[in-house]
């Protein structure tokens, strides 16, 4: 068993993540600024129907960027 490649898969991994998350909160961040919803005070608000939006947001953003990322680490 080579340690490096197990050493380097796992570093690979933890740099998807790391995109990943980073992405995904840039969109979140582009979605806030292009809607007129307060989206922060919303959720303050326990206004659930924004909150499965937002959460619609972060499951498409994070399939469609881990895919991407994925698929150009390998």
């Amino acid at each position: 068993m080579d340690w490096s490649i197990i050493g380097l898969n796992f570093l690979y991994a933890g740099l998807g993540t790391a995109l990943t998350l980073g992405f995904m909160i840039l969109g979140y961040w582009i979605f806030d600024a292009f809607n007129p919803l307060d989206i922060n005070a919303e959720l303050g608000k326990d206004n659930r129907a924004v909150g499965i939006v937002v959460a619609a947001i972060f499951i498409g953003l994070g399939i469609a960027v881990g895919l991407v990322i994925g698929m150009g680490l390998n």
